[in-house]
């Protein structure tokens, strides 16, 4: 038994530790029938003075409603976090993680005060689109990233406009995908020739 559990490796930290936050905060807020992802799970304004609405800023990504919205976010999640985090590192990757929890957070408790937010699909957006870089080559604009942004963001820009009320924070996807295209090009910008 210890030979074949030597095989499973935990090859992606940040990715899998995610998931498992993740599974263990939608099985508690099943348990507190939501009082916990009210509590810990969501991003929405609150008293600044509360400590918690600085925990939630980061928080809500862990949270989701129901089975259905885990499965939907991490099946894109463990399908292209781990071949970034192998790409780029552990480090980058859970940084521009938390980057883009914090940033969705921002605009959420600041342009939508009646609402709350939780779940990771702005982080699987961000890495949607991040992962478009992955070939880039120098002075070269990956068609990949065109028809990446056109589909994803497009289609959420849409659905916004079609379907303002329908429970899916199209800004948080949004958003995500931004960070994303961001992050890509801070990356893999060229670097300078100090050589001259």
């Amino acid at each position: 038994m210890k030979k074949i559990l030597s095989k499973f490796q935990y090859n992606s930290p940040v990715i899998l530790t995610m998931t498992l936050l993740s599974a263990a905060a939608l099985i508690i807020s099943t348990l507190t029938n939501g009082a916990a992802n009210k509590l810990l799970f969501s991003v929405y304004r609150s008293s600044p003075l509360n400590p918690l609405t600085y925990l939630r800023m980061f928080t809500y990504v862990l949270g989701h409603a129901n089975y259905a919205h885990f499965i939907g976010n991490f099946t894109i999640i463990l399908l292209i976090g781990p071949m970034l985090e192998e790409k780029y590192g552990s480090k980058p990757l859970l940084k521009m993680m938390a980057m883009t929890a914090f940033v969705t957070a921002l605009v959420q408790i600041i342009f939508c005060p009646g609402t709350a937010l939780l779940g990771a699909s702005g982080i699987a957006f961000m890495l949607i689109l991040l992962s478009s870089f992955t070939n880039l080559r120098k002075d070269g604009i990956p068609i990949t990233l065109i028809l990446v942004a056109v589909i994803f963001l497009s289609g959420e820009i849409i659905g916004g406009i079609a379907q303002p009320n329908d429970g899916v924070s199209q800004m948080g996807h949004i958003i995500g995908g931004l960070c994303g295209t961001v992050f890509g090009w801070a990356i893999t910008k060229p670097k300078a020739d100090t050589n001259l």
